[in-house]
């Protein structure tokens, strides 16, 4: 069932997602069978209602409520978006730092190795990482998310930057060790920074958002890791142009 966004049904079940109105929410999926798996929007852009309860800014009111009695009524705990890209309603609560709607999809069945993130078709770690949701981010490690190098970075998970090292059977090439550090400087992370910077790591490099290192730092708020790459030679992206 496609319902398109100015019809009064997705009116209503978006309210009721969005104020966390569970009881209206299960009223309206007992009184229109296939709600459960219908996708609001059109053909080229559409969201189950699983996303839109976990759509930006996320954290609506009693969100778990939402989504468990959501799939207990059909909903796909792992449909995708549809559109210019692939995202699982747990892309999106990890990019909106709502652990307790993320944690509410893991204990319904959901992958937390799923592809088709915006960020390089990656998983919702590489969302949370990549959009400063910390939160979100660190909850997706405890419950056994795997990490590329850069996501350990960021989140300063040292044992993890060290077995990328160690253990890879394809060391990280001198780009991966640049972005890593440029991803621990984005999550204010000066130990792993240091780290990657005596591997060789390149601190001046106009990276992600057009930032070096020193601005995704100061863009994050850690003025502490801004003086400190300051005093390893790193300049902003406005003193290398």
């Amino acid at each position: 069932m496609l319902i398109d966004t100015t019809a009064p049904l997705a009116h209503e079940v978006s309210e009721a997602i969005r104020s966390g109105d569970v009881e209206v929410l299960r009223d309206l999926l007992t009184a229109h069978p296939g709600l459960a798996t219908a996708r609001v929007g059109n053909a080229d852009s559409a969201r189950t209602l699983l996303h839109l309860a976990t759509d930006w800014p996320g954290n609506f009111p009693h969100g778990p409520a939402t989504v468990t009695v959501l799939v207990a009524a059909g909903a796909d705990v792992d449909a995708r978006f549809t559109g210019a890209h692939r995202e699982t309603p747990l892309h999106w609560a990890a990019s909106t730092d709502d652990v307790p709607v993320l944690d509410a999809l893991l204990d319904l069945g959901a992958d937390i190795e799923a592809d088709g993130g915006v960020i390089a078709d990656g998983t919702p770690l590489a969302d949370a990482v990549a959009f400063g949701q910390w939160k979100c981010a660190r909850r997706l490690v405890e419950r056994g998310a795997r990490t590329t190098l850069w996501q350990a970075a960021a989140l300063g998970e040292a044992d993890r930057v060290t077995a990328c090292f160690t253990s890879a059977a394809d060391p990280p090439t001198a780009e991966d060790i640049t972005n890593a550090l440029w991803c621990a400087c984005h999550g204010g992370q000066r130990e792993t920074a240091d780290q990657l910077l005596r591997r060789g790591g390149d601190v001046n490099w106009i990276g992600h958002d057009r930032l070096t290192a020193l601005d995704a730092a100061d863009r994050s708020g850690h003025p502490a890791l801004v003086a400190w790459l300051r005093d390893q030679g790193a300049r902003s992206a406005a003193e290398l142009v």
